[in-house]
């Protein structure tokens, strides 16, 4: 049966063949990179940044003040008005702040546009009215004064006359604050003292947030009193305060109230709080001295395995290439 079959007998020396050993040098720099690597990540763990909670410095570099003054373009020089407030509009450096002052008084305050433009409402003053126009740039250092113009508010014979002194405790109405809020940050209230001058109490004060909010202050005197406001975006808004008597007269007057941003807690970006980076870490290092343990018995197990075959003469030598 299966005659055509032939078996041959092949001589077995015993003895093993050469065989290529583990690539371990490539292991040994990948092992390498990926601890330098993760020293560099433990390192940038071990010093974060300002947490909530945490204490903060920030610190400004002295720059030039503004040179350039603004120019008020609208309305003219001279003119007259018999009603209030006023529309002013002009010229301005990019980016800085336009303060308005009647008669050295403050009158509004506006954000200069990147177009170099503004425009913001005056109420005015019985009478003669000097106006000017001041700009300043974020660190609130003061350029050079606009040209004046001077412009009239025309009122009833019974309360008009020559140019004096203004008497708080008079019959017109005015409203003063401070010329520009800054340093508040979204979710962080905001403080704004108004004072109400002259006129006949109570008082009505509305006041537009600039945010699609506004407020209604009834006020019995005309004392200081701080109106407050929650912004919910950082941005830069519009003021605008309104009030009016019981005689009905109105006063008016806008500052700028500048937000500032600050970072999202859900942004789109991937960010590790302090405790997931220490869990991360806790994972990282027994992981990496594992793999370092392993490929370091794995070569040492190989070495001992060649020295106890080459001793009993099982192991052939590697011919040479």
């Amino acid at each position: 049966m299966l005659k055509w079959l032939k078996l041959s007998h092949v001589a077995h020396t015993a003895h093993l063949r050469p065989h290529e050993h583990t690539s371990y040098v490539p292991l040994g720099i990948l092992l390498l990179v990926v601890g330098l690597s993760l020293i560099a990540y433990t390192a940038a763990a071990s010093s974060p940044g300002p947490e909530a909670g945490s204490i903060g410095l920030t610190g400004t570099v002295p720059a030039v003040p503004p040179t350039v003054a603004a120019i008020i373009t609208s309305p003219k020089d001279q003119q007259h008005f018999n009603t209030s407030p006023v529309t002013y509009s002009g010229t301005c450096p990019a980016n800085t702040l336009v303060e308005m002052y009647k008669n050295d008084i403050f009158a509004g305050s506006v954000n200069c546009t990147s177009k170099g433009t503004f425009s913001v409402d005056i109420d005015l003053l019985f009478g003669e009215n000097k106006i000017i126009a001041r700009v300043y740039d974020v660190l609130n250092q003061a350029g050079p004064d606009s040209a004046p113009i001077t412009n009239f508010y025309d009122v009833l014979p019974a309360q008009s006359g020559a140019l004096t002194p203004i008497d708080f405790g008079g019959t017109q109405l005015l409203l003063n604050t401070d010329a520009v809020f800054r340093g508040s940050f979204p979710g962080q209230e905001l403080s704004v003292p108004i004072d109400v001058l002259g006129g006949t109490p109570p008082y009505a004060v509305n006041i537009q947030w600039g945010d699609s909010n506004n407020k209604v202050v009834p006020r019995n005197s005309n004392d200081t009193f701080n109106a407050g406001h929650t912004y919910a975006k950082p941005g830069t808004y519009q003021i605008s305060i309104q009030a009016t008597d019981a005689a009905g007269r109105v006063a008016f007057i806008t500052v700028a109230s500048i937000i500032n941003g600050q970072p999202s807690a859900t942004g789109t970006g991937s960010t590790s709080t302090p405790a997931s980076t220490t869990n991360e870490l806790l994972v990282l290092w027994p992981l990496y001295t594992s793999a370092i343990g392993i490929l370091g018995s794995f070569w040492l197990g190989e070495r001992r395995e060649k020295q106890i075959l080459r001793k009993r003469g099982l192991l052939l030598p590697t011919k040479p290439a």
